[in-house]
Order: structure tokens, then sequence, then C-alpha cells
């Protein structure tokens, strides 16, 4: 078992007062107004180069995320997505998805193209 692992939350000791409330309401506010909370950007899969090929490869052989994860035997689904949204991930990873989808990766030589 640990034991250096924190497990309450740090508080004053004791109640606060009604000012002391509305000093850190106030405070709050502050930080709110100078700091707004911004919506998360909304990714989109990849439509073309080999991340749309992995997805639409997955898609034909009616898996999804997590179950292309667990044939690959990789850590979560969340490799397939990121994969397939074009973001960076081990090439180990990226190698046992496409063989997981019976695909082979190659390289080609773009003088050749």
């Amino acid at each position: 078992m640990h034991e250096n692992k924190i497990t309450d939350r740090v508080s004053a000791p004791g109640p606060i007062s009604d000012e002391e409330r509305q000093r850190l309401q106030a405070i709050r506010a502050k930080a709110k107004q100078e700091f707004p909370q911004r919506e998360p950007p909304h990714l989109q899969p990849a439509t073309s180069g080999i991340g749309a090929q992995i997805r639409s490869a997955r898609e034909a052989q009616g898996l999804t995320w997590n179950s292309l994860a667990e044939k690959a035997g990789v850590p979560g689904a969340n490799v397939v997505r990121d994969i397939e949204y074009g973001r960076e991930v081990t090439l180990a990873n990226f190698e046992v998805v496409v063989a997981a989808l019976g695909l082979k990766l190659e390289l080609v030589d773009s003088a050749s193209r």
C-alpha cells in the first residue's frame, strides 16, 4: 500500500467568515472574467491519407475503436482514435493496429509515384 498518497483535500482550519467568503468569491469571479472557459476544439477524423484508410478498413470489418484496440493489443481505444485523427502515435502501436486489420505497412519510394 502506498503510504505517501495524498487522500484529503487541503482546506482552511475551521469555518471561514462571511468577509473571507465574499473575498474568495470576488477572486473567483475576476479569474473567470480574465480567463473565460473555452470550448474544446472539435477534432475531425482525417479525410485523406493513412488515417482515413485505417478508419475505412476498421469500419469495413465492423470494428469499433475498442474492439480494434483489443484485437491489436494496444492499451486503449484512444490509440486507434489518434491514428484515425492524424495525431502522433508510436510506430509500434501503429504497426500492431495495421496488422490487426490484416493490412500491410510498407515504404514506397516517392520518386516512383
